[in-house]
């Protein structure tokens, strides 16, 4: 079928920009200017942005007063987790790291106790000196008529721009710190594929008030009364989702079962098909694994699932692959276990790769597809030093996999949910894995939420809270 037989909805919604295309189907609307109050033009795109997520892209633009205004908003789902970046600025050229930013951004400044809160700002694409001069542009608004009704006041604030001034210049190091309750926020890596020691990124989970902002409804935040017409309504669909009787479905029936069920293509949108099946892998454990196949653009990936819970210690496994025989090994990676690479100097966070069920040439393969995907994003023509170190990467990654070059890959999962298959029937035999049990952190519970998980006495805390609650 050509393309020009294509209907309009068996095209995604959001689609990679492409220059060959002329017709990149940008939304044109009739907008008032907030400058002149004449009428403009707003143009609104949806698109894909390796490296981040699905945005609509917003311009603004007024022929009578040459007013124009620009701002990004995230079209994907909010993330399980808010993402919370800490940079430590050092030299001028920390201050052009490309920012993505959403509606839901904080931006503070550590040394001036400078704090731009979540709301406050519309989502965009920009640059870390960007922000400065944004928050410069922000207090400069009115100040020759603050200066007239208020001296003090803008006396303070001019005092206070030319701090922020002074940061530009970069005569000291600065922390610039920014969080999203939606997790739909990113600060360019210089240093990508390898970690930045001058930067860290932590997931969080979102309080209450977090999640009102973002309009996600939390069922344990609802008043008492609510629940309880909550019960009463589950009450009356009694008829309509009933338990499954003891024994009608024994486990072995469900072992052999593959569940299938309906979802959205993350690349078109498009409705398609995800099989689950519950498995056992021989001396680990029961994982979950879900592949997706999409019928419209050809999209197919799997992720596993750990049946179990965390284990009581995380485990940290070094493999070493030289042959063809290493590659084949098979491999379990969950969604909290990092990868490093000493050879290549890379280092893959614990959310980067989702957890797969695959061999290691399979998660070296998934490693080079992601990477060829997104380092394109935020790399200017011109970066002839960046283009060059990740050509060199990618250079030494195709040794690996070609036997060429002997690497040892690590992951370290504080879980204790990945698993590497050993070519002998003891583990201690194998010289080639060597693997390592260690207590977590108290960083590694707090990520994990186990820092304020109750097994015990839970029934007790719980009525004492309804009790507290009812007198209340």
């Amino acid at each position: 079928m050509s393309s020009e037989t294509i209907e309009a909805g068996d095209r995604p919604l959001f689609r990679p920009l492409d220059a060959d295309d002329p017709d990149p189907e940008a939304t044109v609307i009739d907008s008032l200017c907030m400058n002149c109050h004449e009428q403009g033009v707003t143009r609104l795109l949806l698109t894909v942005i390796p490296f981040y997520k699905e945005v609509v892209i917003m311009s603004f633009a007024c022929e009578h007063c040459g007013y124009e205004n620009n701002q990004i908003q995230p079209g994907g789902k909010i993330q399980a987790k808010g993402t919370k970046i800490h940079l430590k600025v050092t030299t001028e050229r920390d201050l052009c790291r490309k920012v993505v930013k959403s509606d839901y951004s904080s931006v503070r400044i550590e040394e001036l106790d400078f704090e731009t809160p979540a709301g406050s700002q519309r989502g965009e694409v920009t640059t870390v000196e960007g922000i400065i001069e944004r928050a410069i542009t922000g207090l400069s608004q009115d100040q020759v008529l603050r200066r007239i009704q208020h001296p003090e006041a803008a006396a303070q604030i001019d005092a206070f721009i030319e701090k922020l001034e002074k940061l530009k210049e970069m005569k000291e190091p600065f922390n610039l710190i920014l969080t999203d309750a939606s997790g739909n926020c990113f600060i360019e890596n210089f240093l990508a594929p390898s970690s930045d020691p001058n930067m860290k990124i932590t997931h969080f989970e979102r309080n209450k008030e977090q999640n009102e902002m973002l309009g996600l409804f939390v069922q344990d935040c609802r008043p008492p009364e609510e629940r309880e017409n909550v019960k009463q309504e589950q009450g009356e669909a009694e008829n309509v989702l009933k338990m499954i009787p003891e024994g009608s479905f024994p486990l072995e029936d469900f072992n052999k079962e593959v569940m299938q069920f309906k979802t959205d293509c993350p690349d078109c949108g498009v409705e398609c098909e995800t099989n689950m099946k519950l498995t056992k892998i021989p001396h680990f454990k029961e994982v979950v694994i879900m592949a997706t196949n999409c019928e419209n653009c050809g999209h197919r990936t799997n992720e596993v699932k750990s049946s179990g819970g965390i284990a009581e210690k995380g485990v940290r496994i070094e493999v070493s692959v030289k042959t063809r025989e290493d590659f084949s090994r098979d491999l379990l990676k969950s969604e909290y276990c990092s990868l490093h690479l000493s050879e290549l100097d890379c280092d893959i966070g614990p959310h980067a790769l989702c957890g797969r069920f695959t061999t290691v040439e399979g998660l070296l393969m998934a490693i080079k597809e992601q990477l060829l995907e997104q380092s394109g994003m935020f790399y200017d023509s011109q970066d002839t030093d960046q283009k060059d170190k990740m050509k060199a990467f990618f250079d030494k990654l195709d040794d690996v996999l070609q036997c060429k070059l002997p690497v040892t890959l690590v992951l370290d999962d504080p879980t204790g949910n990945s698993y590497i298959q050993s070519l002998t029937d003891d583990v201690k035999d194998d010289p080639g894995l060597k693997i390592t049990q260690y207590t977590r952190t108290h960083a590694q519970n707090e990520e994990l939420g186990l820092n304020d998980m109750v097994t015990e006495g839970y029934q007790e805390l719980l009525e004492e809270d309804e009790e507290n609650e009812e007198n209340s």
